[in-house]
């Protein structure tokens, strides 16, 4: 029962917590007024968040949001932390994993290894950052998190970057199938090696727009994202299907004596390899951006405890990082210096074993299956986005509106994926701005910020940590973002 002193707000206030009837007492707030717990010293980003003694609701779960987002809390109706992973890991495991063999080809096998380690156990750090706050601030998504601490400027530039990054990933999404299935240049497509090049088949906006309309509008449609944990779970077993194959071809072909050695560091001979090492980091810390599904997959969990989500968030990030390097690896070991920045493309041709075509279909159309159930979990994020910041976090649900909103933004997705050219272009830009923004800088600022107002989770080694993170998210994001301009103007001088 909740105690009768209590009276819980509408499900539409901002203020997601139950108001006391009677005076505020001595126990603390926060910043901009969040009733907050002193933490103990013993807390840390590794380490479950833990009050300092039990107060008069005396229970397990102090610790948890007393309203969610769906209403009083109890046992609700969500996923566990099974559901939970898939989630996450479908929001990490996209389109980044077919830019990681080139950039394994810039940065060489042990240097790109290291890179790859060095990346998810900084990203896991910052998702455990957000799961802290998140659950002390009572902050039910990244950009309400951002605004309890730092105030709502900062909150639009949190939602806008949320929009452009995953906007930006969806049209990367998009080009990838389209490569895939109507081939380029120099790659033939799934579809042209299967029926020809006769018919409006090989249209690639065609092909796009029907992959679109067909199966992503559907599961775009959905409310929940619990509701699409058995098509993550799917889309990460396809990824994993995905590493095997590569794997295999890599050994088959290794053991045979058909690979030569791989480079182990950076390659500095060239203009263009130093322009390459300027921007490869924000393409690889673009790869493990999920942040800003961190909130929606906490709220949906069953037993909404830090705990559970700290281990979401590990789990996943492991899951992540063998994938990542095991895929990195086999691709840069299969095609060498004639890696593609979209290495699904390089799987048109004869690969030198036996059933290579048979591989090649398994690949390739394997993939595409799994972008097509990963684009909704993004989507999700990007929809909840776009709400908050056009009609407000308190603006009442409407099925009609959710459903406008999901239109808009695959006709803007669709349209910008026959705009940009490649996705080593997107990978650049949103790596070097809004990746590095949402996985690094604005998880340091908003514990920073909230441990100097008076919440004291943070001990002093982690305090560190979070202004190294800072700075030096700072500084690879300016040289990223110089490395692009320059890198543009020398192709077009």
């Amino acid at each position: 029962m909740v105690n009768t002193n209590y009276s819980a707000l509408p499900l539409t206030s901002p203020a997601i917590e139950l108001q006391s009837s009677q005076p505020p007492t001595k126990s603390g707030a926060g910043a901009n007024g969040v009733h907050a717990k002193k933490l103990t010293k013993q807390d840390s980003f590794l380490g479950e968040v833990e009050d300092d003694a039990a107060d008069s609701t005396g229970g397990e779960h102090d610790e948890l949001p007393l309203i969610g987002a769906d209403g009083p809390a109890g046992p609700p109706e969500g996923s566990g932390v099974s559901g939970a992973v898939f989630n996450l890991a479908t929001s990490i495991i996209g389109a980044g994993i077919m830019a990681l063999p080139a950039t394994m080809k810039v940065l060489g096998v042990a240097v790109g290894l290291v890179s790859i380690l060095v990346m998810g156990v900084l990203s896991e750090v910052t998702i455990e950052l957000l799961v802290r706050f998140s659950a002390r601030c009572r902050a039910l998504s990244y950009g309400e998190l951002v605004h309890r601490a730092l105030g709502r400027p900062a909150s639009v530039v949190a939602q806008m970057c949320v929009i452009i990054n995953n906007a930006g990933i969806l049209v990367v999404y998009l080009i990838i199938i389209g490569d895939v299935m109507s081939g380029s240049l120099k790659h033939a497509g799934v579809v042209d090696q299967l029926v020809g090049h006769d018919g409006e088949w090989d249209n690639r906006r065609l092909l796009i727009l029907f992959v679109l309309v067909v199966f992503l509008a559907p599961l775009c449609a959905l409310e929940r994202i619990e509701s699409l944990s058995l098509s993550s779970a799917a889309s990460v077993a396809l990824a994993i299907v995905f590493v095997a194959v590569s794997c295999i071809i890599a050994a088959v072909k290794l053991v045979e004596g058909k690979i030569s050695a791989p480079r182990m560091g950076p390659d500095f001979s060239s203009r263009a390899a130093m322009l390459d090492l300027l921007v490869v980091i924000p393409i690889m810390t673009n790869a493990f951006i999920c942040h800003f599904n961190v909130q929606p997959i906490y709220n949906e969990l069953k037993e909404k405890t830090p705990r559970n989500m700290y281990n979401v968030g590990r789990i996943s990030t492991v899951l992540c990082v063998i994938v990542y390097a095991l895929t990195a690896v086999s691709g840069y070991l299969l095609f060498g210096d004639d890696t593609e920045s979209d290495v699904l493309t390089n799987f048109d041709k004869d690969l030198g074993i036996r059933f290579s075509s048979v591989l090649n279909y398994i690949v390739r159309i394997g993939y595409i299956v799994h972008l097509v159930l990963v684009f909704p979990v993004v989507h999700f994020s990007l929809r909840q986005t776009v709400d908050a910041l056009v009609f407000g976090e308190s603006a009442p649900h409407s099925r009609k509106k959710m459903l406008l909103l999901t239109a808009v933004l695959l006709a803007l997705i669709y349209l910008g994926s026959t705009m940009i050219p490649n996705i080593w272009m997107a990978f650049k830009f949103t790596g070097a701005t809004t990746g590095l923004a949402l996985g690094f800088m604005f998880p340091a600022l908003v514990a920073l910020r909230l441990d100097k107002e008076g919440l004291e989770c943070l001990g002093h080694g982690e305090r560190i940590l979070a202004i190294g993170m800072l700075g030096l998210a700072i500084v690879v994001s300016v040289v990223g973002v110089a490395g692009n301009v320059y890198s543009l103007r020398s192709k077009s001088g």
